[in-house]
């Protein structure tokens, strides 16, 4: 399961559709260094998104 704290890096392994729906959300630089570092809360402050949206759109089954 994704979490807030879970690394970019990391859900795009967890999840073979994360890439496209971070893209979707204006995640473009998924493939940055910051990406290694960064979790999915900080990208989400980052980006001015909704952390609980992004969370359930990528543990969707």
């Amino acid at each position: 399961m994704i979490t807030k704290d879970t690394l970019i890096a990391d859900i795009i392994k967890i999840n073979p559709k994360a890439a496209e729906i971070l893209m979707n959300y204006g995640m473009g630089c998924i493939g940055c260094p910051s990406a290694q570092m960064e979790n999915l809360q900080q990208a989400c402050e980052i980006h001015g998104l909704s952390l609980d949206e992004v969370l359930n759109k990528l543990n969707e089954k």
